[in-house]
């Protein structure tokens, strides 16, 4: 029976060809976030590093560079802020009433007498603000670090998973190659949404091993669409055909259905950040913009990195085999 690829484009995008401009993208990306992260460091949420969480309430604008200056001079301690809007159902005047939440990095907890200092010169560099005292809370740093090292545990089962799964459903075109090279896929999105926290100065925190759980299933799936592609073109194609045309033909053909999805899913997401940027709700935001970013650089990574270190994989595979023989 004849067969013939189904939805052939009319142009084939030599994604092959432009390996090289592929991986220089991303190794520049890599090299700007090695040099960055080397300068600037990684900075460590509250629950990573121990400490206590203070919360006051206000009302009215404000200046947070002097609220900055105002709070470091309060007490001696490392001390960093976040400010959010007051979204609680229920509360009066919740249109212009925000929450400041000061974080104490350190194993000493604020008593009740600094707290209540810190209050009186809030009070008296703002009086027209109205600052008032919510709550305070300790964080211990070993409850961070456990949880991470479960998120840890359980991506790298389901990375060893991943393989074994593309190993089996793919064997017909070396499935272990090609789940080394999804890994290798994974790593590099891991790398883009890392160093971007660094690059933005934001803190590692829960929604650093949300976003990056995320991405990887999301990338995942648009490998394996890829995969599964270049599996079919080649039953109906044949074994002889060179493996870069093969992937250029079926890349093309997922091409859209990619950039689509995409796309859709950005804007999706655009919107959650809008509302955390209309608001000021700071957690928002900085799950948002870094799952953005994961979801481009996961297409991107579906694309133009896994499938054609596949191919770069297999050809070498076969020059060595004919060099053997």
């Amino acid at each position: 029976m004849n067969k013939t690829v189904e939805t052939a484009p009319k142009k084939v995008i030599d994604f092959f060809g432009k390996r090289k401009i592929f991986f220089g993208i991303s190794i520049a990306i890599i090299a700007l976030g090695i040099i960055c992260n080397i300068i600037f460091g990684t900075q460590l949420d509250i629950q990573f590093t121990g400490g206590s969480i203070v919360k006051y309430s206000y009302t009215g604008a404000i200046d947070e560079e002097q609220l900055k200056d105002v709070l470091q001079k309060a007490t001696d301690q490392e001390i960093s802020f976040s400010i959010s809007k007051n979204m609680i159902a229920g509360e009066e005047n919740t249109g212009d009433k925000y929450i400041v939440s000061l974080q104490f990095t350190g194993t000493n907890s604020l008593d009740f007498e600094q707290q209540k200092a810190i209050t009186e010169t809030l009070n008296k560099t703002f009086p027209d603000n109205g600052f008032e005292y919510s709550e305070s809370s300790t964080v211990e740093s070993t409850m961070g670090w456990k949880f991470f090292l479960k998120c840890m545990v359980a991506v790298a089962i389901a990375c060893v998973l991943m393989v074994l799964y593309v190993t089996i459903r793919f064997r017909k075109i070396n499935g272990f190659a090609a789940g080394i090279m999804a890994l290798v896929a994974l790593f590099h999105d891991v790398l883009v949404i890392y160093f971007l926290y660094v690059i933005l100065r934001l803190p590692v925190d829960g929604n650093f091993i949300a976003v990056v759980l995320m991405i990887l299933g999301y990338s995942l799936n648009n490998t394996i669409v890829a995969y599964d592609r270049i599996r079919e073109n080649r039953k109906i194609l044949g074994g002889r055909t060179e493996l870069s045309t093969l992937t250029n033909l079926s890349l093309t053909q997922v091409f859209r259905r990619s950039i689509l999805t995409t796309v859709t899913t950005v804007m999706a997401v655009g919107c959650v950040y809008a509302v955390g940027i209309i608001f000021n709700l700071d957690s928002i935001v900085r799950f948002a913009l870094p799952t953005m970013v994961g979801l481009i650089s996961g297409c991107y990574s579906s694309l133009a990195i896994a499938p054609s270190l596949w191919v770069v994989w297999e050809n070498h595979k076969k020059s060595k085999d004919k060099k053997a023989d």
